[in-house]
């Protein structure tokens, strides 16, 4: 499981140090002394995982032989958000939609917080790849299939009722606007820059120069589905076993937001875009939209058709990841870089090409 939106770390919270141990060592034994007190569960072996930039995970086995997944979270003081996060991926499972399930404190709780550090502990799933950049095939139909009964799933969710919105509020323009002002100025404050820093402060021109042609898609959008979601639903959060979806991980806590953009966020995975090339992408992205409206029958015509547009133009405002090397620069590493200069490709190449994408997607779905 990983963490594909990229949250800022604070501090971690950390055991009483003991004398000769290091900060990782330190962090395991907290890590076991929650799972024999919590869980009555006595940890062989305790691995760390690289991914994960909101919470630090581990990959346990157990005395048995059993393997299990551990997400140590770093601060106490969002516990009820973080909670309400595991109790959205226990209601979509209640439902029937594959996704990781949570493992119960020995009180019953979805997480630990009594223990040495706060943590949650998951069921692991065994042989699979995430998402991101592997959508090829049958997996494109696959991914479709399970984010239509997600969807259909978390329409009945208790905390909102799906309900039509126009679809010129899936951005901001003017704020986007002010946001791009601000941080080409603190890049062209600054002394000297990075390679990455560079092409950032480019990339943030470039997208303030289209933001004019983004008012104009906002404008030409109907009114669109708004309903709980997923919250972040990109390729890193989607664990696929050979072609099928084994697991949806990370939800975030249940918020209304509009449906078009979680269906383009995971199907305009910006790695699987390039992988394919344009054309080979789009005969995929068709195929995640007729087995997604399959699945979910009583998805708006208007919410598949206008997903494009809706991915194109959030996308388009965002500020991420130019912005990272000014507000989050602890963040900024490799696989950030990789990431943002593929996000920025690809998007530019689908609004290159968007009404002619467009025009397939309507023929495909009437």
């Amino acid at each position: 499981m990983s963490t594909a939106s990229h949250q800022p770390a604070t501090k971690p919270v950390a055991a009483p140090p003991t004398p000769g141990r290091t900060a990782e060592e330190e962090q395991i034994m907290a890590v076991a002394d929650t799972l024999v007190l919590a869980y009555g569960l006595h940890p062989a072996e305790i691995t760390r995982i690289p991914e994960g930039t909101a919470t630090d995970n581990y990959a346990i086995v157990d005395q048995t032989g059993r393997r299990h997944f551990v997400k140590v979270y770093r601060t106490r003081n969002s516990l009820d958000l973080e909670r309400a996060s595991v109790e959205l991926s226990e209601y979509a499972a209640d439902g029937g939609v594959a996704t990781a399930r949570a493992t119960r404190t020995r009180e019953h709780e979805l997480l630990a917080t009594h223990g040495r550090l706060p943590m949650s502990l998951w069921s692991y799933v065994p042989h699979t790849e995430t998402a991101e950049g592997t959508l090829t095939g049958a997996r494109w139909a696959a991914v479709g299939t399970a984010m239509g009964r997600l969807h259909s799933r978390l329409a009945t969710h208790p905390a909102a009722v799906p309900t039509l919105e126009p679809g010129t509020a899936v951005c901001d323009v003017a704020t986007a606007r002010d946001s791009f002002e601000s941080l080409i100025l603190a890049f062209q404050k600054r002394p000297r820059l990075g390679e990455f820093e560079t092409w950032a402060l480019q990339a943030a021109r470039e997208r303030q120069a289209l933001l004019g042609g983004v008012e104009r898609i906002l404008a030409s959008l109907p009114q669109l589905t708004v309903q709980v979601l997923h919250g972040d639903l990109a390729g890193p959060n989607v664990l696929l076993k050979d072609d099928e979806v084994a697991a949806f991980v990370d939800f975030r806590p249940p918020t209304p937001w509009y449906l078009a953009w979680e269906i383009a966020r995971l199907g305009c995975d910006p790695s699987s875009v390039l992988a394919n090339g344009v054309e080979s992408w789009l005969t995929g992205y068709i195929d995640l939209a007729l087995a997604y409206r399959d699945a979910n029958p009583k998805v708006s015509a208007d919410d598949l058709l206008s997903s494009l547009r809706v991915g194109c133009a959030a996308v388009l405002c965002s500020t991420f990841p130019f912005s990272a090397p000014v507000k989050r620069p602890h963040i900024v590493d490799a696989a950030l870089e990789s990431y943002g200069r593929a996000r920025h490709e690809a998007d530019l190449m689908l609004l290159d090409r968007l009404p002619v994408l467009e025009e397939v997607l309507r023929d495909t779905l009437r």
